[in-house]
């Protein structure tokens, strides 16, 4: 076992890694750039070492600077997380060739399985069944006639790299070029290699995959599957072990392809064979091996054991790392209850899931307990940057069945409360609470064709006439806490106008029916006989509302300074901070509504910008630019076009 462990990474995996290495006697090492100078990951280490600027290319993916950092600490091992360098097998020999112990599988598996289209032939050689694919030719798109034979749709993928980047669905042979166009600029953007691939995309599929641990001494386990299904544009939001209704039989072929496949490819640590299960029965094939940590992994952690008791798969990577045998067998590992994840992004999941960055004001993470736990990665005042992924924490929710574990997650979504970012929490309780994921209906492609409506304000706005009411009655001494106000309070919020009565036990908004409203315990509120959790902050220009999820804005009278202006139709703005990778048009030029204008490059991810009208374009901003939040880009000049026009 090592002495000191460096952590290649940041936020929630770093402190995750931390947590075990701190249980096991081991000094910790955290690193961070610019932009991580205060994050929770740095003060939970022994030790946390500055590596660069905020560009992660500079820092987070610098291998030199990482080694700089293990070798001025004194660190004899590295692990690196999830994402970043976790599946650079060049980083894992830079590891190896400095005298440091990797925490992770071999340099040549890594290479082996790695990325899509190698993988396949380790696969191949294994026996194990996959979909039809094409690689396509990267001196341009050499999309030959035999790669699209097979119809519509497909799906164009990145040969490096996971997490739903530089994937595209093609439904026909006009959005080919510049869908393969897309997805290579957004893979040599992630991953640094632009290789991508084409295969049948299957309409209605299951993503489960299997959990391999193997060691140095040729024992290779599975620890059963997960189902990572409920998933937007291509990037799993909730996931589950072990897999529910799946045939025994194929449960069964899947577990035993994915310790031939780590056989075959001689792998050991910790390690993940994904597969797409078609929904009505059609079949099974591989899709990738990930040869690092999951995401997911805690869901496993929780319902998998070993003669009775619970795993720690960081700890097994480390003891793997060691030499160690593994010290149990296949025969040893069994399930007990089902538990699920649910990942918590700073997105707007009801905007185009857009990634999101500022400042978390307000952090209020479920209470751990038996079967809810958490893995967080910001804390109140936690700045969430817009030059990383952004997940921001996880939480867990375990229990004897299904049906159990579902009912834990949503009450502990419930009591998730982020403030000052917007964040996803609401969109992921509203998706486990659904009757589609309750009865499994929930495949691959689901939230494509079913998106989950927005959530309406008004019970939160009720919530908050109410609470500025009672701050207001409570500073004025006049025994709100006794008996509440004796006269009726007015509030504005927003452009409302909102009559509070504790006296009827209501709110009403101007021109609309009564709400009513009881307080009935610590946070909860009965507003028309519904009893919910409110966690309200009320501030000098703005009152935050957070319940079931999902938090609101609403701007207090005087506060212009922090309103939102109401902008017109001809405007085109940055949706979140980052680059202005292109721009197609030049000043004046004319435009139709719905032509491409540019793209906004932000979290590895691009955003096309659209004319929203006809008109003549007024381009506000340079490509290269660095871009905040809602800055004006693009604005149409529908008058000039009619000028011109005459």
């Amino acid at each position: 076992m090592p002495n000191t462990l460096l952590i290649a990474n940041r936020g929630e995996i770093a402190l995750r890694i931390i947590h075990t290495a701190r249980r096991l006697g081991l000094r910790t090492v955290a690193v961070y750039s610019d932009a991580d100078v205060a994050a929770p990951h740095t003060r939970a280490a022994d030790v946390a070492v500055r590596i660069g600027p905020t560009s992660a290319a500079e820092s987070y993916l610098s291998i030199p600077a990482l080694l700089a950092a293990a070798k001025e600490t004194g660190a004899d091992a590295v692990h690196p997380g999830y994402g970043f360098l976790s599946e650079q097998a060049d980083f894992a020999r830079a590891v190896i060739g400095a005298g440091l112990t990797w925490v992770g599988p071999p340099p040549d598996a890594m290479d082996a399985m790695g990325r899509k289209d190698t993988s396949r032939k380790i696969a191949e050689a294994a026996g194990v069944p996959m979909l039809a694919l094409s690689v396509v030719d990267p001196a341009g798109t050499g999309v030959s006639t035999s790669s699209t034979n097979g119809g519509f749709p497909l799906l164009v993928k990145a040969a490096a790299g996971g997490g739903g980047k530089g994937m595209r669905i093609v439904r026909s042979q006009e959005e080919l070029e510049s869908s393969i166009a897309a997805a290579r600029r957004e893979a040599a953007a992630a991953f640094g290699d632009d290789t991508v691939l084409l295969e049948r995309y299957v309409e209605r599929g299951r993503h489960v995959e299997v959990q391999i641990l193997a060691d140095e001494h040729g024992n290779v386990l599975h620890l059963h599957e997960r189902d990572c299904s409920a998933q937007r544009r291509h990037q799993k939001v909730l996931e589950e072990a072990p897999a529910p209704d799946l045939d025994p039989a194929l449960r069964d072929a899947l577990h035993g392809w994915a310790v031939r496949l780590a056989r075959e490819v001689g792998y050991t640590g910790v390690g993940t064979a994904e597969f797409l299960v078609e929904v009505d029965g059609g079949g099974a094939w591989f899709l990738e091996m990930n040869t690092r940590l999951q995401v997911e992994h805690p869901v496993t952690e929780e319902v998998v054991t070993v003669r009775g008791e619970r795993l720690d798969l960081v700890e097994q990577q480390l003891r793997v790392a060691a030499g160690e045998p593994l010290g149990f067998a296949q025969d040893d590992v069994a399930v007990t209850g089902h538990a699920i994840e649910a990942r918590i992004y700073a997105e707007d999941a009801f905007g185009g899931f857009l990634p999101q960055a500022g400042t978390a004001t307000r952090v209020r993470w479920p209470e751990v307990s038996t079967g809810v736990r958490v893995e967080a990665g910001i804390e109140d005042r936690t700045v969430v940057p817009a030059a990383y992924d952004p997940m921001v924490g996880k939480i867990i929710a375990r229990g004897a069945d299904r049906e159990a574990a579902r009912h834990g997650l949503v009450a502990a979504l419930d009591a998730t409360a982020i403030g000052g970012l917007v964040t996803n929490t609401g969109f992921v309780r509203a998706l486990a609470a659904s009757d589609a994921f309750r009865d499994g209906e929930v495949h691959t492609a689901w939230l494509d064709a079913h998106p989950l409506p927005a959530p309406d304000p008004a019970s939160a706005m009720a919530a908050a006439a109410w609470t500025v009411a009672a701050a207001a009655a409570a500073d004025g001494g006049d025994g709100w806490r006794l008996g509440g106000p004796p006269a009726d309070t007015w509030v504005e919020l927003d452009d409302a106008v909102l009559r509070v009565s504790t006296a009827r036990g209501e709110v009403r908004r101007a021109g609309e029916p009564p709400t009513s409203c009881r307080l009935v315990g610590d946070g909860l509120l009965a507003l028309d006989g519904v009893t919910a959790r409110f966690t309200v902050d009320v501030g000098p220009r703005s009152v935050e509302v957070s319940t079931r999820g999902h938090t609101f804005r609403f701007v207090r009278p005087g506060a212009s300074s922090v309103a939102v202006a109401e902008l017109s139709d001809g405007v085109v703005l940055a949706a979140m901070p980052g680059t202005l990778a292109r721009v197609e048009v030049r000043d004046g030029d004319p435009v139709v509504a719905g032509q491409a204008l540019g793209v906004l490059e932000a979290m590895k991810m691009e955003v096309a910008l659209l004319a929203p009208a006809d008109g003549v374009v007024r381009v506000r901003a340079a490509a290269g630019d660095q871009v905040a939040a809602r800055q004006v880009l693009f604005e149409m000049d529908p008058e000039t076009e009619r000028e011109s026009d005459a």
